[in-house]
């Protein structure tokens, strides 16, 4: 008998400790789990192995189960599943909407430059520069046998055409209030979803794994709210289900920054070490 509960996920990446952003969004999908008699998976997001360390990842163990986060095991590891990614990369290939870059971040920056007012995603970042149409298929096809490094985009004009209109609902935390919310892929432009030597990125691994794992509900960080309209291209694309989503807001530090591991923010061992219970952090936590 297959197990219908609903699904969440906490999904942290093993390239720092965490913090109390962490054990905000930790603790706000457990919550959401018990409240909705569902189930509570942990994901290691573990596919930067330049950044990404084991002792991150002991760390991510110990912080969890020291705040009562208990989840099911085994623990899915991105890094031992990378040939569910070049899959579904072939799909997607196998659809003409993916092709391969060669432009550096300096010649990104540079072509950026020279345009006054070049258009920007939602995080800020200068949409791809250089069109597909720059280059031929066959010029593409001969610097990739020649071993140049490159990054593997989605074509998104395309992409957005064949996958139709698209939303996604989002439940609202603490209230479970529902909205309808429409997807804009192409304000993203031409996204990377893998390079030369990792068959994969982040937007293309979230919703692998999601779908594999049968996770109903995706429980986030406000930061990735615009986030889901590159996600739900390619669920359509692939032909995956669509997760609830919800999007909880964020802490931030004094200067209004949302705390993160690249600005130093204190540590949960920090907190720990220096006599915080977890009654504390979940208070400090917004819980």
């Amino acid at each position: 008998m297959s197990d219908s509960r609903p699904v969440f996920r906490f999904a942290p990446s093993p390239n720092g400790l965490l913090h109390l952003g962490h054990a905000r969004s930790a603790l706000i999908n457990l919550e959401m789990a018990r409240r909705a008699g569902g189930r509570l998976l942990l994901r290691i997001e573990d596919i930067d192995a330049t950044r990404c360390r084991p002792e991150y990842e002991a760390a991510i163990y110990s912080d969890l189960s020291w705040l009562g986060i208990a989840w099911e095991e085994p623990v899915r590891r991105q890094s031992e599943h990378m040939a569910d990614y070049r899959a579904a990369l072939e799909k997607l290939a196998a659809l003409d909407v993916v092709y391969a870059s060669f432009e550096s971040r300096a010649d990104i920056r540079r072509a950026v430059e020279e345009e006054a007012g070049w258009p920007r995603d939602p995080d800020g970042a200068p949409l791809f520069p250089f069109p597909r149409t720059a280059m031929s298929e066959e010029e593409r096809a001969r610097r990739m046998q020649a071993g140049e490094p490159y990054a593997l985009r989605l074509d998104m004009a395309k992409a957005a055409a064949l996958a139709g209109p698209l939303s996604w609902r989002e439940i609202g935390w603490p209230e479970p209030i529902g909205e309808t919310v429409a997807a804009d892929p192409p304000a993203w432009g031409d996204v990377v979803i893998a390079r030369k030597e990792v068959p994969t990125s982040y937007h293309l691994a979230v919703v692998v794994d999601d779908a594999l794992q049968g996770v109903t509900h995706v429980v986030r960080g406000a930061d990735l709210k615009a986030a889901t309209s590159v996600h739900r291209v390619i669920q359509a694309l692939l032909g995956l289900p669509a997760p609830l989503y919800t999007h909880h807001a964020l802490l931030t530090d004094a200067d209004g920054r949302k705390l993160s591991k690249s600005l130093g923010s204190q540590s949960l061992q920090d907190l720990r070490a220096n006599g915080a219970t977890p009654e504390e952090v979940r208070r400090l936590a917004g819980l």
